[in-house]
């Protein structure tokens, strides 16, 4: 069972749990609580997108490490699971079996919500999932992006079903419909854009950790193509846009250090430090080790940035 648990990465599946729901419940609802409106989504409704995304993502996961068995007896031999634990063909019935559950959660919840949109989004991302790990993380670039944008895609979904809900019980043509959902999705792509970008560097800072068996199985990663150093310099460049975004939302949005109150100033400055504890911990890293540290550090300061939602209520 703990080998189950590792290969579908039961800790980052909880993180998307957490994710969802804090995008319902501290942002969406609170939004609809401005107006003196009920939350968009029912609980059952809720369940059914937080079962889709974690269902999906876990069968990603499986995918995954199916498709990189060669791989991974270079890179990290005693975290195999598929091969080891688990043969190929139970992992593919494995992967089979989460996404079409993950795929019809999320048809039930489309069809009850009448969404295409919605639909659309629960087919095409297992297959976005399967050709990444097929074929997409060995190209240039594409790999990383595609994984960005999937984990920016988690915030947005309660935004998409809040859509669907908001003009199902206000009709589509009404412009306080319209108002709300852009309001939702306004604040929702915030969080977004930060996951974007803090996955991003941390795809750049995993391929320099696993550069040696990429470069055995001729990925065209940025270690493989342009070496480490060059690696590091482009995740600072991401590290430093992406502080340089923080600091703009802190000065521009909201008009200088602590207009926005005394909390969420701190998570700004807890972030801004968690960015620089990055930075040094990938420019002194030289083992593999290290980079794993430096790559676990931005899943910490993701998962920060996530819980800034427990402010909106105070900003809005």
């Amino acid at each position: 069972m703990k080998d189950i648990f590792r290969l579908i990465r039961l800790d980052n599946l909880l993180f998307l749990v957490i994710l969802t729901g804090v995008m319902e419940k501290w942002v969406i609802a609170q939004l609809m609580a401005q107006y003196q409106l009920p939350e968009p989504l029912s609980w059952w409704q809720l369940v059914l997108l937080t079962a889709a995304v974690v269902l999906i993502a876990a069968g990603g996961y499986v995918i995954n490490d199916y498709f990189d068995v060669k791989i991974d007896q270079i890179n990290r031999p005693d975290d195999l699971v598929v091969t080891r634990s688990v043969s190929k063909q139970q992992a593919m019935y494995i992967f089979y079996g989460l996404t079409a559950a993950g795929i019809a959660s999320g048809l039930v919840l489309s069809i009850v919500l009448r969404s295409i949109s919605l639909a659309t989004i629960f087919i095409v991302t297992p297959g976005l999932l399967w050709f990444y790990s097929a074929s997409y993380k060995r190209q240039f670039m594409l790999g990383n992006l595609v994984v960005a944008f999937l984990a920016a895609m988690v915030p947005l979904l309660p935004a998409f079903a809040a859509d669907a809900s908001i003009h199902l019980q206000y009709g589509e043509e009404s412009m306080a419909a319209q108002y709300l959902t852009n309001l939702c999705f306004v604040w929702t792509f915030g969080f977004a854009a930060f996951a974007f970008f803090c996955t991003w560097i941390r795809e750049v800072i995993k391929d320099i950790e696993d550069v040696e068996g990429d470069r055995e199985l001729e990925c065209h990663t940025w270690p493989v193509k342009y070496g480490i150093p060059a690696s590091k310099i482009f995740a600072t460049v991401l590290i430093v846009l992406t502080m340089g975004l923080l600091t703009w939302i802190e000065f521009g949005v909201f008009s200088g250090p602590f207009s926005w109150g005394l909390l969420a100033s701190r998570f700004y400055l807890f972030l801004l430090l968690g960015f620089v504890c990055e930075l040094w911990l990938l420019w002194s890293a030289k083992l593999t080790q290290d980079f794993r540290h430096a790559q676990q550090l931005m899943k910490f300061i993701m998962f920060i940035g996530m819980l800034f939602s427990i402010c909106v209520k105070s900003l809005l």
